[in-house]
């Protein structure tokens, strides 16, 4: 399963493609690190070939260059394996014994080793029972001779180069009939080996299937049904109640309720209206909709969760490239043993047979089978069934990394809150009227990108008050922002912003404060003209997400906040959360990240746009509501594609989950070798024991792995209710100050 000391490396570097140049290739039957390479090493080898990658973990072949895709297939048959194009017809569709070479060469040889047995039960002729056995050897060890051949050439020492040497002794010392058990014990084992892994492999590849192949595209002459990759950017497609989304869009027109479970994991349908994102996939449950297309089917949100999701199964985890050091060094040091057991005693006067057997079973031994699988299998899973749940997580780091975070840091708007602050009061100062400062205020913020601008001009709108022209409009981040409303230099923002006017606050501001609301000020000069204490619901889950994350062994959990401390400590208490830091601006959030990770490892969860440069500083970034966000998608670690905070402690337990089923899998595995390595040189093991149990290992800990594949999702935990506080029900946003 390694490289011989000697090997020369890949040589193909790990680069990384550019998209629209790499070709893609499925890549059947591998079911080993090593046949990975072997295949890496063939293709590198064909002219014309600039880079290749060969992924073990998720059964994929990405190669630049100007060579011909039947070329490449050739190749890799060589190889001892079969690649194509994705897209192409399958083998799964097929009966499982004819899917493909090797499972209908595994068929083969079990049907004449059956018979084998039987003539021997029967006592027939030795020479004819031999030859079934020979014959069965042939059906099921040819693959298995032929990626032999491959990884010799290219001085690989792997699985399949140890189990074809040792049914070769045993033909040598005349036992055809322990050769053909092996064989065919160590072509069953890989079959269902790599049977589980494709489950694993495909878990995601289903999501592609959701999205319909065909759109109904609004003409002037009615509706036309276009496949999906010719419908342009900007058209407009008819979705009936009960069809799935065929792109990602805005609905145009129509109100209906979209089922977005098997993109975000969330189980409630989402009322969508004009104006609404729409993704690709999704299930319209009622009303008809007409959706604008914005992206292009291989660009649609669906479409970049299975590739991300794919690429990240194919990744390493810091355990697999540990797994991988140590069968380097393992395989060749039992390699060696068993040549030095077979020469050794038999030049000491040993009986050859006796002691080549036991250096057979040694060299059977010596294949690190189950080691090497234990840990991309769970890596795969474990990807795999996250993203059933609506969490992508970016690769086997951030799998591992996740599963030992011991402190979370939480943003407080759109994280602990909805994210969508309203106003709550309005004070006027200086004997204004409330449309008067209303008016000034939401001039200065027509033309502000902030969520709590957004609020302001939304409490304009209800009231039917007009914004007033502006001019040298200026945001000044972290503060506020400057206008001239016609001909008065006005400022918006919170303490930060009156100081730099030398303007002192008004009572009304700490009012607003005690009553948890984000309080923001309209002045002029050095005078407050008003005071909009501004409210953002707290999610209704994150009292019984925090203590979910307790629950799950987050021993520290932090509220980061651009908010006032009042406001902060008004959230904490009603989110149960302990500690909490306030008045940060973005790169104080980056600062208190470094401290509080300080020989910890630590999650960042945010929504991945504002929070960017404390999500990039945190062990693991974690981006909060990810669908249709592509910097979120791109930016974080692992991105929980719904907006619902319970997701969080669901993926950290899951990730807790796979690191333990990954450390149970290395530990069997090692000490079944251990055992052996020890057993076989005695002459306790047998050949057919050997492989036996090297396969019957290899399937426990690839069948322990794939249990990640099922997600498990508790009951709501039921929160202690927090202690009282003067925050109202639409606590609170970060605000100017953020």
């Amino acid at each position: 399963m390694t490289s011989l000391p000697m090997a020369p490396p890949s040589a193909s570097p790990a680069v990384e493609e550019d998209a629209q140049d790499a070709r893609h290739f499925i890549v059947d039957g591998m079911d080993c690190a090593s046949c990975a390479r072997t295949v890496e090493q063939v293709v590198a080898g064909l002219d014309g070939v600039e880079t290749v990658r060969v992924s073990f973990g998720n059964s994929t072949l990405v190669l630049r260059g100007d060579v011909a895709n039947d070329t490449v297939a050739a190749a890799v048959r060589r190889a001892g394996y079969v690649a194509h194009v994705p897209g192409a017809v399958r083998g799964p569709q097929a009966p499982f014994w004819r899917r493909n070479r090797r499972t209908m060469s595994t068929t083969a040889s079990v049907a004449l080793l059956l018979v084998a047995v039987a003539l021997s039960l029967l006592g027939a002729n030795d020479a004819v029972a031999d030859g079934a056995f020979l014959a069965s050897m042939a059906a099921g060890g040819w693959p298995i001779a032929l990626a032999a051949t491959a990884a010799l050439r290219r001085r690989v020492l792997d699985m399949n180069v140890l189990m074809t040497m040792a049914a070769a002794g045993a033909v040598a010392i005349g036992d055809f009939a322990e050769a053909a058990w092996v064989l065919v014990l160590f072509a069953i084992g890989t079959t269902l080996e790599t049977f589980a892994l494709d489950r694993s492999r495909r878990a995601v590849e289903g999501l592609m299937d959701l999205a319909p192949p065909e759109a109904r595209v609004v003409t002037d002459d009615g509706d036309e049904l276009v496949p999906v990759d010719d419908v342009a950017i900007g058209a407009s497609v008819l979705v009936r109640p009960g069809e799935r989304l065929p792109l990602d869009g805005t609905v145009v027109d129509g109100r209906s309720s979209v089922d977005e479970s098997a993109l975000t994991g969330e189980s409630v349908p989402v009322d969508k209206e004009p104006g609404d994102k729409v993704f690709a996939g999704t299930l319209n449950a009622q009303g008809a909709l007409t959706v604008h297309v914005t992206t292009s089917a291989a660009g649609s949100t669906l479409a970049r969760i299975a590739e991300l999701v794919a690429d990240a199964q194919g990744s390493q985890a810091p355990a697999e490239r540990f797994v991988d050091r140590f069968a380097r060094y393992y395989t060749p040091l039992v390699f060696l043993a068993a040549v030095l057991l077979a020469i050794v005693p038999t030049a000491a006067g040993g009986d050859f047979d006796t002691w080549l057997y036991r250096s057979l079973a040694l060299l059977i031994v010596a294949c690190p089978c189950a080691l090497v699988i234990s840990v991309p299998v769970s890596v795969v899973s474990a990807i795999g069934g996250a993203a059933r749940r609506g969490v992508l997580i970016k690769g086997g780091q951030a799998l591992e990394d996740l599963g030992r975070v011991s402190v979370v840091a939480l943003d407080k708007t759109g994280t602990l809150t909805k994210g969508r602050p309203e106003v709550a009061s309005i004070v006027p100062v200086n004997g204004l009227t409330e449309e008067a400062v209303l008016r000034l205020m939401a001039s200065i913020e027509r033309s502000s990108e902030h969520p709590l601008a957004a609020a302001i001009l939304r409490a304009a709108e209800i009231r039917s008050i007009r914004p007033l022209a502006t001019s040298d409009f200026e945001a000044v981040p972290g503060r506020g922002a400057h206008a001239h409303v016609e001909g008065r230099a006005l400022w918006a923002g919170g303490p930060r912003m009156a100081a730099d006017h030398a303007a002192a606050l008004p009572a009304s501001f700490d009012e607003a404060e005690q009553r948890g609301e984000t309080a923001v000020m309209l002045g002029e000069g050095d005078t407050v003209l008003a005071v909009f204490g501004l409210a953002d619901e707290l999610r209704p889950e994150a009292p019984a997400a925090i203590v979910r994350l307790r629950s799950a062994g987050v021993a520290r959990i932090v509220m980061l906040t651009g908010d006032s401390e009042r406001v902060a400590r008004a959230v904490a208490q009603r989110t149960g959360i302990g500690e909490w830091r306030a008045g940060l601006l973005p790169e104080d959030k980056l600062e208190a990240i470094r401290s509080l990770g300080t020989g910890q490892a630590i999650a960042m969860v945010g929504d991945g746009v504002n929070d960017a440069p404390a999500l990039a500083g945190a062990t693991v970034g974690v981006a909060m509501g990810a669908a249709g966000s592509d910097i979120a998608l791109e930016s974080a670690d692992v991105a929980l594609m719904g907006d619902e905070l319970e997701r969080l402690p669901e993926a950290i337990e899951h990730s807790r989950r796979a690191v333990r089923i990954m450390r149970q899998n290395v530990v069997v595995s090692l000490a079944t070798k251990a055992v052996f390595v020890v057993l076989a040189p005695l002459g306790f093991v047998s050949l057919i024991a050997a492989v036996a149990v090297d396969m019957g290992v290899s399937l426990l800990v690839t069948l322990n792995g794939v249990r990640l594949l099922q997600t498990r999702r508790q009951d709501p935990v039921v929160a202690a209710e927090p202690a009282a506080s003067g925050c109202s029900d639409g606590c609170c946003s970060d605000g100017p100050d953020a």
